[in-house]
Protein backbone atom coordinates (compact mmCIF):
# COMPACT_ATOMS: atom_id res chain seq x y z
CA UNK A 1 0.00 0.00 0.00
CA UNK A 2 1.11 3.62 -0.77
CA UNK A 3 0.25 6.73 1.40
CA UNK A 4 0.40 9.71 -0.30
CA UNK A 5 1.87 12.67 1.41
CA UNK A 6 1.13 16.10 0.57
CA UNK A 7 3.12 19.10 1.15
CA UNK A 8 0.43 21.88 1.36
CA UNK A 9 -1.57 23.38 3.67
CA UNK A 10 -5.26 24.22 2.05
CA UNK A 11 -7.11 23.43 4.93
CA UNK A 12 -6.05 26.25 6.75
CA UNK A 13 -5.54 29.79 6.21
CA UNK A 14 -1.81 30.41 5.98
CA UNK A 15 -2.57 32.87 9.15
CA UNK A 16 -3.73 29.76 10.92
CA UNK A 17 -0.92 27.32 9.55
CA UNK A 18 1.43 30.31 10.91
CA UNK A 19 -0.16 29.69 14.42
CA UNK A 20 -0.45 26.09 14.29
CA UNK A 21 3.22 26.11 13.97
CA UNK A 22 3.78 28.27 16.40
CA UNK A 23 1.79 26.35 19.36
CA UNK A 24 3.19 22.80 18.16
CA UNK A 25 6.52 24.49 18.47
CA UNK A 26 6.04 25.12 22.48
CA UNK A 27 5.38 21.84 23.25
CA UNK A 28 8.12 20.03 25.37
CA UNK A 29 7.71 16.51 23.61
CA UNK A 30 4.57 16.30 21.68
CA UNK A 31 1.59 18.48 21.55
CA UNK A 32 -1.32 18.65 19.08
CA UNK A 33 -3.44 21.38 17.98
CA UNK A 34 -6.92 21.13 16.92
CA UNK A 35 -7.74 23.86 14.25
CA UNK A 36 -11.52 24.61 15.90
CA UNK A 37 -10.02 27.12 17.85
CA UNK A 38 -6.57 25.69 18.52
CA UNK A 39 -6.97 23.41 21.38
CA UNK A 40 -3.95 21.99 22.88
CA UNK A 41 -3.12 18.84 24.56
CA UNK A 42 0.11 17.55 26.00
CA UNK A 43 1.51 13.75 26.40
CA UNK A 44 0.87 12.61 30.02
CA UNK A 45 3.63 10.16 30.62
CA UNK A 46 3.32 7.58 33.73
CA UNK A 47 5.56 5.48 35.09
CA UNK A 48 3.14 2.19 33.95
CA UNK A 49 2.77 2.97 30.43
CA UNK A 50 -0.61 1.95 30.14
CA UNK A 51 -1.86 4.67 31.83
CA UNK A 52 0.18 7.68 30.27
CA UNK A 53 -2.23 9.67 27.91
CA UNK A 54 -0.85 10.81 24.53
CA UNK A 55 -0.88 14.45 23.27
CA UNK A 56 -3.68 13.57 20.51
CA UNK A 57 -6.06 12.39 22.86
CA UNK A 58 -5.69 15.00 25.80
CA UNK A 59 -6.26 17.26 23.11
CA UNK A 60 -9.88 15.57 21.46
CA UNK A 61 -10.88 15.26 25.15
CA UNK A 62 -10.26 18.72 25.78
CA UNK A 63 -12.11 19.53 23.20
CA UNK A 64 -14.83 17.51 23.28
CA UNK A 65 -14.87 18.41 27.15
CA UNK A 66 -15.66 22.19 25.65
CA UNK A 67 -18.85 20.67 22.82
CA UNK A 68 -16.33 20.78 19.80
CA UNK A 69 -16.94 17.61 17.80
CA UNK A 70 -15.83 18.55 14.13
CA UNK A 71 -12.57 19.30 13.49
CA UNK A 72 -10.43 20.46 10.40
CA UNK A 73 -6.97 19.51 10.92
CA UNK A 74 -4.90 17.84 13.51
CA UNK A 75 -1.23 19.08 14.06
CA UNK A 76 1.42 17.01 16.18
CA UNK A 77 5.14 17.69 16.64
CA UNK A 78 7.67 16.00 18.79
CA UNK A 79 11.17 16.87 19.29
CA UNK A 80 12.11 13.84 16.75
CA UNK A 81 14.16 13.90 13.09
CA UNK A 82 10.96 12.56 11.06
CA UNK A 83 7.64 13.80 11.60
CA UNK A 84 6.07 12.09 14.46
CA UNK A 85 3.11 9.75 13.75
CA UNK A 86 -0.12 9.20 15.80
CA UNK A 87 0.20 5.88 17.27
CA UNK A 88 -2.15 2.71 16.70
CA UNK A 89 -4.69 3.67 19.77
CA UNK A 90 -4.58 7.69 18.78
CA UNK A 91 -5.43 6.88 14.94
CA UNK A 92 -8.86 4.91 16.28
CA UNK A 93 -9.58 7.89 18.92
CA UNK A 94 -8.97 10.53 15.96
CA UNK A 95 -10.98 8.30 13.78
CA UNK A 96 -14.17 8.56 15.87
CA UNK A 97 -14.39 12.20 14.49
CA UNK A 98 -13.90 11.62 11.31
CA UNK A 99 -11.34 9.37 8.47
CA UNK A 100 -10.95 12.72 6.40
CA UNK A 101 -9.03 14.51 8.73
CA UNK A 102 -5.81 16.27 7.66
CA UNK A 103 -2.85 15.72 9.96
CA UNK A 104 0.31 18.29 10.04
CA UNK A 105 2.64 16.16 11.06
CA UNK A 106 6.15 18.07 12.58
CA UNK A 107 10.04 17.22 13.06
CA UNK A 108 12.08 19.29 15.52
CA UNK A 109 12.92 21.58 12.62
CA UNK A 110 9.39 22.60 11.71
CA UNK A 111 9.09 20.74 8.76
CA UNK A 112 6.19 19.08 7.84
CA UNK A 113 4.52 16.18 6.12
CA UNK A 114 0.39 16.22 5.73
CA UNK A 115 -1.46 12.69 5.43
CA UNK A 116 -5.19 12.20 5.58
CA UNK A 117 -6.11 10.14 8.77
CA UNK A 118 -7.59 7.51 5.88
CA UNK A 119 -4.67 6.95 4.83
CA UNK A 120 -2.96 5.70 7.57
CA UNK A 121 -6.00 3.84 8.80
CA UNK A 122 -7.18 2.07 5.63
CA UNK A 123 -10.28 -0.14 6.24
CA UNK A 124 -11.21 1.29 9.61
CA UNK A 125 -13.77 0.86 11.97
CA UNK A 126 -16.00 3.93 13.20
CA UNK A 127 -19.39 5.14 14.22
CA UNK A 128 -20.74 4.33 10.82
CA UNK A 129 -19.71 0.70 10.87
CA UNK A 130 -22.37 0.78 14.16
CA UNK A 131 -24.43 3.02 11.99
CA UNK A 132 -23.94 6.14 13.64
CA UNK A 133 -23.56 9.10 11.55
CA UNK A 134 -20.60 11.54 12.08
CA UNK A 135 -19.73 14.53 10.03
Amino acid sequence: MTIQVYHDHSEVSDEEFNKLKELVNEGTFSRIVLACDFITGVNVENASYGAGVCAERAALTRAVSQGQRKFRVIAIAADTEKPIVPCGICRQFIREFSENIALFLFNQDSEYIKVYLKDLLPLSFGPESLGIEVE
